[in-house]
């Protein structure tokens, strides 16, 4: 099913996501991950394309174990930012042959040793998503950064890039993650002000623990509000608090975004079925498959 059409309805989505192994020698882990998430039974669950702008050889046969042995709608990430045109076009082969028609376009982390762009490569997202609406019938989604892309000159100037992405043919959105559910909404309004009026679907991180949130700062430095920022102190040198009040918070912000409309919501669960199944048992009245 493409998730475009699942986004149409009015039902409450949650889905997930699952980054593939680094080595070979994690396959048979990464398919009982596989089957572990599935009974879930997520919305759709996504599956990343590699780390710093690189390529992981395990996607489409992880999007392959998602969908077509487990049953679940697969989401397969696609980045360009170290790719060039054939190689792009392989990997989309590839995913046409497995029937996998659900692509999550990103141009990706640049790596610090490349020269960018080179030749036959993609600046930009939006480059990426035409290439890919030219190249079949694939459902497109992209990124949306509710507190601005950390290259983007302003908020005005991230949004106005988003436009692009979305004229060159996204069908639905799907934000990086915050702790702060009004900067959700500010960003929603920007949007729509905007003229950007496809499906946004709101990601969601439960932090677990300590190391997680000091990887989250650095890469993208997301504002963690004060609120937040006193539970980690709190129970920062006892990990199973933490862990229960991360999925205690991640389940709050997720029941205050359906009660105010965002039914759409995505769960980065780093590779962790438990937590994600903790948070979708606490919203077992709310959110019913």
């Amino acid at each position: 099913m493409k998730i475009s059409e699942l986004l149409q309805t009015k039902e409450i989505t949650i889905s997930c996501e699952l980054f593939p192994p680094k080595k070979g020698s994690e396959l048979q882990k990464a398919h009982e991950l596989v089957q572990d998430m599935a009974k879930l039974k997520p919305a759709y669950i996504s599956v990343t394309y590699g780390a710093s702008g690189g390529i992981s050889e395990h996607t489409v046969d992880m999007a392959n174990e998602v969908q077509n042995v487990n049953g679940v709608t697969a989401l397969a990430h696609l980045t360009c930012a170290s790719s060039g045109r054939d190689k792009i076009h392989a990997v989309l082969g590839e995913l046409k042959e497995n029937k996998i028609e659900n692509i999550l376009a990103l141009r990706g982390d640049i790596p610090e040793d490349l020269d960018f762009p080179l030749q036959n490569q993609y600046r930009y997202a939006s480059e990426l998503v035409k290439e890919i609406k030219e190249f079949g019938d694939f459902c497109i989604g992209g990124a949306c950064y509710p507190e601005g892309h950390p290259e983007a000159d302003s908020i005005e100037a991230d949004i106005d890039h988003l436009k692009r992405k979305v004229e060159a043919g996204c069908e639905f959105l799907t934000t990086q993650m915050f702790f702060d559910n009004n900067i959700l909404y500010n960003f929603l309004y920007r949007a729509l002000k905007k003229g950007i009026q496809i499906p946004v679907i709101a990601g969601i991180m439960p932090v677990t623990n300590v190391n997680q949130i000091k990887r989250i700062i650095s890469l993208s430095g997301t504002i963690l509000p004060q609120r937040f920022r006193a539970i980690v102190e709190r129970f920062a040198d006892n990990p199973s608090a933490l862990k229960q009040a991360g999925i205690a918070y991640a389940t709050e912000q997720i029941i205050d975004l359906i009660a105010n409309g965002v039914g759409h919501v995505h769960i980065y669960t780093m590779n962790k079925p438990d937590v994600a199944g903790a948070i979708m048992k606490n919203l077992s009245e709310i959110y019913i498959v």
